[in-house]
């Protein structure tokens, strides 16, 4: 599942078989809003214990992300988080980033433990220290632009030449499909896996703030421009925003919550271009690599692709969420990009 380009408040009212309404006023929290498991402290205390031993202390239950119900503890003076998940799917190849990203300079947490317990997807890593980069001002954000820029890079340059394929990663470190087009199309499929975030998705038409028209007119412009993404295949974080980033004022300490998958690294770049709206993030971007718009092939195109690709599913994401503001926000954004 690819999460969605920002992040903003959820109205607090209802309204049901409406998309006018997401879009013409009033506040919209969606029926099928969703809902993150439930995980008492003595069960995580005990899942702790299977795979750090006793003395783990100071836990503490912490407030905010979309997804997943987290867990902060210390353990033999160290920090850590537990991080537990409905999604069947989650957390299965944080061991294998880790190797991935192992001695390139990335502050990505270090994987101990990762299991299944009952409905629960759950695994445990090292805390990163430092606060989101989202808590600071502008300023402080741009200063710290260079060396963010040199984590991602480090990141879209890591080696996956003995791994295949595009879309998320599996077990083995291949991509779950075989080009660019074929994760899209999957992604974007009627049938989805029973128990998955998006199985069923098309019922939002109805149920939610989602816009056929709207959406299929998006999709359409994102199709057209899957042949300039298609050829460009690197290891993406494919979830970076500034609620993602860990710093401590003067630096970045962390780059955390990663959807890692293997495509255009413009993903990436549009996707905290559109979180850090008004600070130019691609001309800065651009300009940490040493090179104009004009001498990368189908530069704009890219662009183009990257942007349809995140806003398309950030668009039902939000109405399924019932982000009322952040599906408007969207929605304006990606019909002005053509």
């Amino acid at each position: 599942m690819v999460i969605p380009i920002c992040h903003l408040a959820p109205g607090t009212d209802r309204a049901y078989n409406n998309p006018d309404h997401c879009r013409q006023g009033g506040s919209f929290m969606a029926e099928t809003a969703f809902k993150k498991i439930e995980m008492p402290a003595c069960e995580a205390e005990k899942l702790i214990r299977l795979h750090l031993g006793e003395g783990a202390s100071e836990l503490e239950l912490l407030t905010g992300g979309n997804l997943s119900t987290v867990y902060a503890f210390t353990h033999q003076n160290r920090g850590y988080v537990a991080k537990f998940s409905p999604l069947p799917d989650d957390y299965k190849v944080e061991k294998l980033v880790s190797g991935f990203l192992e001695g390139r300079h990335v502050p990505y947490p270090a994987c101990v433990g990762q299991s299944t317990y009952g409905a629960a997807q759950y695994v445990i890593q090292e805390r990163m220290g430092g606060k989101p980069l989202a808590s600071y001002s502008a300023e402080e954000k741009r200063r710290q632009f260079p060396q963010l820029f040199r984590i991602l890079s480090q990141i879209h340059s890591t080696d996956i030449s003995g791994t295949r394929g595009f879309g998320w990663l599996t077990a083995s470190g291949d991509g779950a499909y075989g080009s660019w087009e074929d994760y899209v199309a999957a992604m974007f499929g009627e049938e989805q896996e029973r128990g998955s975030f998006w199985h069923d998705w098309m019922r939002l038409f109805k149920t939610s703030c989602l816009e056929k028209d709207v959406f299929e007119e998006c999709y359409n412009r994102l199709l057209a421009y899957l042949p300039y993404n298609a050829p460009h295949r690197h290891l993406l974080h494919g979830d970076v925003h500034a609620w993602n980033l860990l710093s401590d004022g003067t630096g970045i300490t962390g780059i955390v919550d990663g959807n890692f998958l293997y495509g255009d690294i413009w993903v990436d770049v549009v996707n905290l271009d559109r979180h850090l709206a008004q600070m130019n993030v691609v001309e800065a971007y651009l300009n940490s690599l040493g090179a104009a718009a004009d001498e990368i092939p189908h530069f704009r195109e890219r662009l183009k692709g990257a942007y349809y690709f995140k806003g398309v599913d950030a668009l039902r994401f939000y109405a399924k969420m019932g982000y009322r503001q952040a599906y408007e926000g969207t929605r304006q954004f990606l019909l002005g990009l053509d």
